[in-house]
């Protein structure tokens, strides 16, 4: 774990990173604030990519929580095998449905809170949620924040809520929106965590990591 980083050297990594990329977005495909609900709780475990492969066709014919109690949990389980975890992950969906249904009036609720009281839906996807479909600075460690948090010092915790905490509390405020979202794709496409591709890397001179790459 390295040291947390001074406010000035937080804010020149967060200005390279939005230089290199003003609008990161995430990789999960979604048309609205229910099917990211899903998406994000199937990542679990998962990759992106292959999530996007198993609801590309679901997501065509079960877009509300509603029509996807229609397609019931056989139906969903189908379209989503490919995916680890999957039968676990299918009830959740239908669980998480039938409460949308039956307490929010089918909406998607915008409170950690109520988000976090659906099946299958934990703090980090809470985040995702809150902070793709409502803008809302939120914070969703992943196992790649994590790790570029703690190898850089620009989050380091002991746990992901340490994690998730330093970023809130030294991430320059012009910086919260899409923080998570440069740190998630700084780890997955550079600081990798068998081997960071340090050479490459548009921070390293600002980065404390003693075991960079050559």
């Amino acid at each position: 774990m390295s040291k947390q980083l001074d406010y000035h050297t937080i804010r020149a990594i967060f200005e390279r990173f939005q230089e290199a990329q003003p609008h990161p977005e995430g990789e999960l495909h979604h048309t609205n604030a229910y099917t990211l609900v899903v998406a994000v709780a199937l990542s679990a475990q998962a990759t992106d990519a292959g999530v996007n492969r198993a609801t590309h066709d679901l997501f065509r014919i079960a877009d509300t929580p509603q029509k996807m109690l229609d397609l019931g949990l056989e139906g969903v389980t189908d379209h989503i095998k490919s995916i680890g975890l999957y039968r676990q992950k299918a009830k959740n969906v239908i669980k998480l449905s039938q409460i949308l249904v039956d307490e929010y009036d089918g909406e998607v609720p915008n409170s950690r809170a109520a988000l976090q009281s659906l099946p299958g839906v934990g703090r980090k996807t809470a985040n995702v949620v809150l902070n793709m479909w409502w803008n809302m600075p939120a914070q969703a460690v992943d196992t790649h924040i994590f790790r570029v948090g703690n190898r850089t010092g620009i989050c380091p915790g002991k746990d992901v809520v340490a994690v998730e905490r330093a970023l809130e509390d030294h991430i320059p405020a012009d910086f919260q929106h899409h923080a998570h979202h440069w740190l998630i794709l700084h780890g997955r496409y550079h600081c990798k965590a068998r081997k960071p591709m340090c050479p490459t890397c548009l921070i390293r001179d600002l980065c404390p990591y003693e075991d960079k790459t050559p």
